[in-house]
């Protein structure tokens, strides 16, 4: 969709997937890519956004599901106007997602991105160690031990970042972007 004040095309990129896909890393890369192309980008973190955005909300289905209510609506505010927004957060659950597709998709481009990445490889990139304490039971909530993960069914790029270098997948989505003539 172009924005009628400044003729830039603006989307989200919806990074999606289990603690420790590489979610962020990837995105980070993208956007470094974006901003070279002249892009107006902004970057929504999982953890920057909880910390600034949502400290009052815990890990609990309700709570998560108003985290990512919360941060569609920001992202929705920005893609609309222009800016490629990459949000990088594990959104376990596909009926929320798609309230956040239906949304953000009234204005702008919304782009579903899996970071398809095994558990175990997950739990091997984990330098907080937040799989072991979950696994002993000190993290409730914790999406792929004691909380589910919902795979897209539907996402528009997987990355399979178990199998792929970041660079390979940083590739794709830079292709798929042109592909969706977004850049």
């Amino acid at each position: 969709m172009k924005n009628k004040k400044n003729k830039t095309k603006g989307f989200t990129l919806w990074f999606t997937g289990l603690p420790c896909s590489g979610k962020s890393t990837v995105a980070d890369k993208v956007a470094e890519k974006l901003r070279k192309k002249g892009m107006n980008v902004e970057r929504l973190d999982g953890d920057n956004v909880r910390e600034h955005l949502t400290k009052d909300l815990g890990f609990s289905k309700e709570d998560r599901d108003k985290n990512i209510e919360r941060v569609t609506y920001v992202a929705q505010l920005l893609s609309r106007n222009g800016v490629a927004v990459l949000a990088t957060f594990v959104s376990p659950y596909i009926a929320r997602r798609n309230k956040t597709r239906e949304e953000i998709s009234k204005d702008a481009h919304f782009i579903e991105v899996y970071a398809k990445c095994s558990l175990e490889e997950c739990k091997k990139r984990d330098v907080k160690g937040m799989y072991k304490k979950a696994i002993e039971g000190k993290i409730p909530n914790f999406t792929g031990i004691s909380d589910p993960y919902e795979e897209p069914l539907n996402a528009e790029i997987i990355i399979n970042t178990d199998k792929e270098t970041v660079e390979e997948s940083v590739e794709k989505m830079m292709k798929k972007l042109e592909e969706f003539g977004l850049i």
